[in-house]
């Protein structure tokens, strides 16, 4: 297992059918227990009340023949072969398109983005699928300079991309709620008209509860269970679509001519256009194969769906059109659903059945919201959120406890509130279809900057695939009362959230920007204000990666002293799934060496794991003093000019040990003729020893560099953090203001502290407080 790299090493590294066959096993629990749940819902959800099929069952074989090709074309066409090669260095799913043309365009919305960050090893990898041809080359160029030149676009593609996320975090809501009530509706066959809405709804929410609840204890435990499930599911309602094929209706097969839906919309006109909304349901799931990218291969996510899962859901689609051909009397609107086409004697264990898969399913699409909640917020999109790692050997298994309860109680309040498929289908549909939509909208863009290929060939990608989802996505739209206002409705409301944090985190960081000071100021206060200098490090953590940020000048302003060794420490986020180790720390000098001072920018991708804080600081002080010793800083015996800082920075492996460096109880004697740098948290009862070698060849001023710096390890470490307060300028206008002294100063103060900040010592804390002016 690779801890940064994935869930599982990637197949191609050790290129050997067995593991990528031992991928596509695993997926089918992981990936598509959403999409093999549909059966239970899509007949129901396109028969309610829009159409009723005949004696002549062309209503019947025109619905399959949409479910068939509307599979084909989108989960199969669209997604197995087009699509799964859009992957940003193995990462899938809406935000990781936009972070790959935000990287091929410059059109990023990160405003702290460096040169630097253009030369990780990640940054460009495999940007060219289609090679560099002259017409794909100069149309590559043309919109480039389109997109960099207005920003109106940008801010669209933005908008664009914050639109797909919020209909996936409305699916996370909507998609547990239909499949475990679809689940549970076979208990409808077993009780009385009357009564059986009185069971489904307690037991569906109570199914809802247990599985919200047991979030906390991540899935690494009953994970092994799931492709089990899935397949098992597949495998049953294969066999009973194969008995209901032959036993009712083996002509069945007749209906996957198109023709077919030639005729059904002829017949039904408006109501059969309407239906497609049902129909659309039979999708869902799909964009999982993309957005699960990460966790495993592209051969193994396309050998599962065309192997296991397509024929599977082509056979029970095609054995319930043939039961429903023969049965034309039909008592109720709710007996058309799945399990009336099960035979009665294995009714019971293939309810039993759909609860785990559905179960199975909606913990898939949790588990994809908590991991896109946290991609968003690591590329400042979302305020910050408690992330919990539940499991110490896979990297995706997330838990974020606000919106693991904020899902619960919308999932509760939709399965309460609408209480029939038809309803939860309209909703789940609308979200599903706008995510499609936005893919391909991105996609389009990608086949021209990315893979450089001719505008002409995008054109007609956007335009086949678009045209197919634009009829579902109307057909869903046509039923905004009826259900399809909550998608919309959740989608505005995290948007809002969404694009004020964002807005906020810009203004704040232009604030920045705009009020740092010269490093000139910061060497002349010395003599102007007395400073002294104290043991220790001292690391001041700043969003700027240039230049001395306000709070510090407000810090040493009001306490004239600072440490032996200061450390400006910028952690951000590039727009790359993960840095390397050997990449992630980008270090440079700031002013004489005399001084001490140093900046050191760590840069995570926007999947990456942040280290403990005892790890990082071991990390940070070895790049520093490697920096040190590889004389990479010798140019800057004189103070610099802040914007040519980043000029002069040099990156610094994470791994990389100066000299010797020994993990050792905290018991155990060390030798006495060597200086050790000793963590300051004793709980952990580890200590790091950092020798200096008896080198001849190394210059003296870099040995008492480096004595210094070990010296103030000994010493401890300050972290001084700063505390902001935003407020709106006089004279803004009124959105401003309810964006800025309301919206965001609500998120800030409810949000959670910065990922580096959980885990420092209070003792060793000094937070800084200033008012911003944006």
């Amino acid at each position: 297992m690779d801890l940064e790299g994935g869930i599982y090493s990637s197949p191609s590294k050790r290129d050997s059918w067995r593991a990528v066959l031992t991928l596509a096993y695993q997926s089918l629990g992981v990936v598509y227990g959403d999409l093999s749940t549909s059966p239970l819902y899509v007949y129901k959800s396109t028969f309610a009340e829009d159409i009723q099929h005949s004696e002549t069952n062309e209503e019947i074989y025109g619905v399959l023949s949409f479910v068939f090709w509307t599979l084909t074309l989108v989960p199969l066409l669209k997604y197995v072969f087009i699509v799964l090669r859009a992957d940003d260095n193995g990462e899938g799913g809406t935000f990781a398109l936009y972070s790959l043309l935000c990287r091929h365009a410059r059109v990023g919305f990160l405003p702290n983005g460096q040169l630097a960050d253009e030369e990780l090893s990640a940054y460009k990898k495999g940007e060219s699928i289609g090679g560099r041809g002259t017409v794909g080359g100069a149309a590559a160029s043309r919109v480039r300079r389109m997109l960099e030149k207005h920003q109106v676009l940008q801010r669209c593609l933005l908008v664009l991309a914050l639109i797909g996320t919020c209909m996936v975090i409305g699916d996370g809501v909507l998609t547990p709620a239909i499949s475990v009530f679809s689940a549970v509706s076979g208990l409808e066959l077993s009780t009385s008209r009357e009564q059986h809405k009185y069971v489904e709804v307690p037991v569906a929410c109570f199914v809802l509860v247990c599985l919200f609840a047991l979030q906390h204890y991540g899935t690494h435990r009953v994970g092994f269970l799931f492709a089990p499930i899935v397949i098992t599911w597949l495998l049953c309602i294969s066999m009973i679509g194969v008995y209901n094929i032959f036993h009712w209706n083996p002509h069945v097969y007749q209906a996957l001519s198109p023709y077919y839906m030639y005729k059904f919309l002829k017949k039904t006109q408006r109501g059969g256009w309407m239906s497609l909304g049902g129909i659309l349901l039979c999708i869902t799931g799909s964009e999982a194969m993309f957005a699960d990218l990460g966790h495993f291969s592209q051969l193994s996510i396309k050998i599962a769906f065309t192997s296991v899962v397509y024929p599977s859901l082509i056979l029970a689609y095609m054995g319930q059109a043939a039961y429903l051909s023969k049965h034309h009397i039909i008592q109720s609107d709710y007996r058309i659903g799945f399990y009336v086409s099960v035979p009665e004697r294995i009714r019971w264990p293939v309810l039993a059945i759909a609860i785990l898969a559905a179960v199975v399913g909606s913990q898939a699409i949790i588990t994809g919201t908590f991991s896109i909640i946290k991609q968003c917020s690591a590329l400042a999109c979302f305020p910050r959120v408690k992330i919990i790692h539940t499991s110490s050997k896979v990297h995706g298994q997330i838990y974020i406890p606000e919106i693991n309860w904020i899902l619960m109680i919308l999932c509760l309040a939709v399965t309460v509130g609408f209480r029939d498929t038809k309803r939860m289908g309209n909703a789940s549909g609308l979200a599903v279809i706008t995510v499609m939509l936005v893919t391909t909208c991105l996609m389009s863009l990608v086949m021209v900057l990315c893979w450089r290929k001719s505008i002409f060939v995008a054109v007609c990608f956007l335009l086949f695939f678009g045209t197919i989802e634009a009829l579902y996505f109307s057909a869903s739209l046509i039923k905004f009362l009826e259900g399809a206002w909550v998608p919309v409705a959740l989608s505005i409301i995290v948007m809002i959230i969404m694009y004020v944090w964002h807005y906020g985190t810009l203004k704040k960081y232009e604030f920045d920007v705009q009020n740092k000071v010269s490093i000139n100021w910061l060497l002349s206060l010395g003599p102007s204000l007395g400073i002294v200098r104290v043991k220790g490090i001292g690391l001041i953590h700043t969003e700027l990666v240039s230049g001395i940020p306000a709070i510090f000048s407000h810090f040493v302003t009001n306490l004239p002293a600072f440490h032996q060794v200061l450390v400006f420490l910028c952690i951000k986020s590039v727009q790359v799934p993960h840095v390397r180790p050997e990449e992630r720390f980008l270090v440079g000098r700031i002013g004489p060496k005399k001084h001490r001072l140093y900046r050191c920018i760590v840069r995570y991708g926007y999947h990456d794991v942040h280290k403990d804080d005892l790890e990082f600081e071991t990390d940070l002080v070895c790049s520093i003093a490697e920096f040190i010793r590889s004389g990479a800083s010798e140019a800057n015996g004189i103070a610099e000019e802040p914007e040519k800082d980043e000029e002069r920075m040099a990156v610094v492996g994470a791994g990389v040990r100066f000299g010797e460096v020994d993990v050792e109880p905290a018991d155990a004697a060390g030798p006495s003729d060597s200086r050790e740098i000793q963590s300051p948290v004793i709980a952990t009862r580890k200590k790091v020893r950092f020798v200096l070698p008896e080198s001849p060849q190394m210059d003296g001023g870099v040995r008492e560099e480096l004595q210094d710096l070990m010296e103030a390890r000994e010493a401890g470490t300050a972290f001084i953090l700063g505390r902001s307060y935003v407020r709106a300028k006089s004279g803004s206008g009124w959105i401003k203001r309810l964006a800025i002294d309301l919206g965001y100063d609500f998120l800030s103060r409810n949000s959670r502290c910065p990922a580096y900040a959980v885990g420092i010592p209070h003792a060793s804390t000094l937070e800084v407080g200033m008012i911003y002016r944006v």
